[in-house]
């Protein structure tokens, strides 16, 4: 098991009348990963509203906040025993045999307008053997074109944008994953988080976004952008992408502060818990989900 200690801290500046904001920083509760504990500090007297989406594991927080600064701060402490599988028994799904609650995913969508890549995800990746060769396949060729460049993108870029520019950010590698899984009829969608073991010399801790792709019966984590292993992301928001997925939706007239992050995880294998790490298995942390 792994378990990962985060806090994340949040600052803005409110001016004039009072603010709204949609915050999706607690950490998702799923079948394979739980919050052993958690603290939440808000420095304005409001009281959170929060919303826990069944199907996702995905919590919403709203605030209504006065003018002047608010601090959000937030802690946790989370245990995430993954589900192991061998690359050799992941098949894709027909079309005709996917579970309903997985077909928005085979859509285009904002960032990810997979109904423009047909062409090219045929030429790149049909010759593949279908189900995780194709999926790697699709994951080496964006981490091969694209390069990590921070400043590179805005919330603007999409996945066409990523592939012209080959340059983006972890949002922009997953963008375009997704569009040419969903190209090649593979269900796949966007995760937001926290990752453990990225390299210092990328800087601070940061949000990060990798992609779940549904094969056989579940949905498995890539992270196209190659910078942590797959065993240390937290999963905090699940969505078509970023669109559906954002770490804070403001609404009023706010002036935002940088995010301070901070993971560590805990090595104590006498309890049970393991440093994350690169395998040959893939991962999932859902729920079986069976085909029609």
């Amino acid at each position: 098991m792994i378990r990962l200690k985060f806090d994340i801290e949040l600052g803005y500046e409110i001016a004039g009348s009072t603010s709204d904001f949609i915050f999706n920083i607690h950490a998702a509760q799923t079948a394979h990963q739980s919050v052993a504990n958690e603290q939440l500090y808000l420095s304005q007297p409001v009281t959170p509203v929060i919303y826990t989406d069944l199907t996702y594991g995905t919590r919403y927080m709203r605030l209504q906040t006065a003018p002047g600064p608010l601090t959000v701060r937030y802690e946790a402490t989370v245990d995430i025993a993954h589900y192991f599988e061998s690359p050799e028994n992941l098949a894709e799904v027909p079309i005709s045999q996917l579970p309903s609650e997985v077909l928005p995913y085979i859509y285009p969508s904002r960032y990810c307008q997979s109904d423009r890549l047909g062409k090219l995800a045929t030429w790149e990746f049909a010759h593949f053997q279908p189900g995780y060769p194709r999926v790697q396949a699709i994951q080496d060729w964006v981490r091969r074109r694209t390069s990590f460049l921070s400043g590179s993108s805005n919330s603007n870029t999409s996945a066409t944008d990523t592939l012209i520019e080959q340059a983006g950010i972890c949002r922009d590698f997953a963008h375009l994953m997704i569009a040419l899984c969903r190209a090649m009829n593979i269900p796949a969608r966007f995760v937001t988080g926290i990752d453990y073991g990225a390299d210092p010399k990328l800087g601070p801790t940061d949000f990060h976004a990798f992609v779940e792709v549904f094969l056989s019966k579940r949905w498995y984590s890539f992270d196209p952008s190659g910078i942590s292993p797959p065993m240390g992301l937290v999963r905090l928001g699940t969505g078509r992408d970023a669109a559906d997925a954002s770490f804070a939706t403001v609404f009023g007239s706010v002036k935002s502060i940088a995010p301070v992050i901070n993971i560590a995880a805990i090595d104590d294998p006498a309890n049970g818990y393991t440093l994350p790490r690169h395998c040959t298995d893939v991962l999932s942390s859902t729920e079986p989900i069976h085909t029609q």
